[in-house]
């Protein structure tokens, strides 16, 4: 008799993209405990390692992930403030490379808060999406809401949130829940043929965007601290040889070679990029 695989996060890298498998099979790859609180982690040293530029989140089997593991919710809504998921979630969108969640099957409850941290949503044509904390009594973390409706809008994100309804992967489309719908069979290629676009970009470029993003997210409005978040990426740019790379790249007509890889962090508004990280082993079991 095969034993009974233990639910983890797998986590290979290739080529500069790094993927992370939930992998709990047995339960449609339900996030336990223990992997909320390892993803932080996890996410840290990818950022960290130079070597990885793109991040790909997929599920094993056939799945991407049902949610929550229902014997752990208990745990996670006994205390106050952020829960384990919520601080997966929050290192998720934080996460300074770019990122891809890869949908198979179902990505209902945890799983689409994941899903909805990352920065892309490719998912295959039998992909089906739930938010469904009313059929529970649970209530939705005030950050996920937040994500959730500022991605797909206030109407769709009440109707996904009040009546916890399944929705198939074209309403998802319609919604921008999901930015590209692909027959399953080709959704691997898809996903890394996009993976490997993102990595031959300026990752400086990429970092410096989410960095800007991330800080109209947290102060609407708020040019001032835009503008002290531009001045210090444009001096890194400079120090980086990224704008002359690109500039004799364009005028060689070949593909340019981006030195760049900094540190793998988003700085906090006004502080622009951080100091730079020893790199780390980006694989684990």
């Amino acid at each position: 008799m095969t034993p009974a695989v233990e639910p983890h996060l797998r986590c290979d890298a290739h080529a500069g993209i790094a993927t992370i498998t939930i992998s709990y099979p047995a339960k449609g790859n339900a996030m336990t405990m223990a992997m909320w609180s390892e993803l932080p982690g996890l996410l840290d040293r990818l950022a960290a390692d130079p070597a990885i530029r793109v991040l790909v989140v997929q599920g094993e089997d056939g799945t991407f992930c049902v949610g929550a593991d229902v014997s752990s919710l208990p745990d996670l809504i006994a205390t106050a403030g952020l829960t384990e998921a919520g601080v997966a979630e929050a290192a998720l969108a934080d996460f300074p490379k770019p990122s891809i969640a890869s949908v198979r099957g179902y990505c209902i409850g945890g799983g689409a808060q994941l899903a909805v941290a990352c920065d892309f949503r490719f998912a295959a044509e039998d992909a089906v999406f739930g938010v469904t904390p009313a059929k529970l009594g649970v209530v939705y973390q005030g950050t996920a809401v937040g994500r959730l409706a500022q991605l797909v809008g206030l109407a769709p994100a009440k109707h996904l949130l009040f009546s916890a309804e399944l929705v198939d992967a074209a309403y998802a489309m319609r919604v921008r829940l999901v930015d590209q719908i692909v027959p399953s069979a080709e959704l691997d290629d898809a996903v890394r043929a996009y993976a490997v676009l993102l990595a031959s970009r300026s990752q400086l470029s990429i970092q410096a965007t989410k960095s800007h993003l991330r800080a109209l997210a947290l102060r609407p409005g708020d040019v001032s601290a835009l503008v002290e978040i531009d001045r210090s990426w444009q001096q890194e740019a400079l120090r980086s040889g990224e704008i002359q790379e690109g500039l004799a790249a364009f005028s060689e007509r070949r593909s340019a070679e981006f030195p760049w890889a900094g540190d793998g962090r988003v700085s906090p508004p006004g502080e622009g990029p951080g100091v730079s990280a020893d790199a780390t082993d980006a694989t684990s079991a």
